[in-house]
């Protein structure tokens, strides 16, 4: 069976495309962002094809595009369109699949569902992304139990920042949840720079397991 991941954060700016950019290069995999919220200049989908060297076909295109930066059911609303949550099917493909979510767990699609109640249709592994900084631990705490009362597969927990043992350490003990690894802060950001970064703190097998 294709190795399919769900990878969400504790919050949003946190650098969780940085790291499915680098996750999908180390299982040379596929990536998929849903829905993209914001009309930039340069989108998850096209940060992550650079960062991590993708051809086109490698890059599933948005099921839905919206113009505002704003939470996904918000600026549906603003486009005159609604997303249908429904629709949101994981696709099949011949590489392993990274998927990307928008913000956190509990970021509504539209005024009825959120995005971690279509994580639990899926039922497909889920990476959760904390940054390492104060208040992280509760927000992590909290985003495990989310995740656990919708019995919902965490793989496990992938820290994003500098080093902080007490810190990870407590989630660890108190949220029984297994680190995966830690992607440092990059001076300077490049497809070389996070590969050699992915290489160096995160083993590719780990990602294939399947969480109990």
């Amino acid at each position: 069976m294709t190795v399919q991941i769900v990878i969400t954060g504790t919050d949003t700016g946190i650098g969780k495309t940085v790291f499915a950019s680098g996750l999908t290069a180390l299982l040379d995999g596929i990536y998929w962002k849903p829905v993209q919220a914001g009309n930039r200049e340069e989108t998850d989908s096209q940060v992550v094809s650079l960062l991590a060297g993708l051809s086109t076909d490698r890059v599933l295109p948005e099921a839905w595009r919206l113009r505002e930066p704003l939470s996904p059911h918000r600026a549906a609303e603003l486009d005159g369109v609604e997303i249908d949550a429904g629709q949101l099917a994981l696709p099949k493909t011949d590489r392993p699949l990274v998927v990307e979510g928008a913000g956190g767990l509990m970021v509504p699609l539209n005024r009825r569902t959120l995005y971690i109640d279509v994580f639990a249709q899926w039922n497909a592994p889920v990476v959760l992304c904390a940054r390492t900084v104060l208040g992280t631990i509760n927000h992590t705490l909290l985003s495990i139990e989310a995740l656990r009362a919708r019995s919902i597969p965490l793989l496990g927990v992938v820290f994003i920042g500098e080093r902080m043992v007490d810190t990870q350490k407590t989630i660890v003990q108190m949220g029984k949840v297994r680190v995966l690894g830690r992607l440092p802060f990059l001076q300077s950001l490049t497809p070389g720079t996070l590969s050699a970064a992915m290489t160096a703190s995160f083993n590719a097998a780990d990602f294939a397991e399947i969480p109990h």
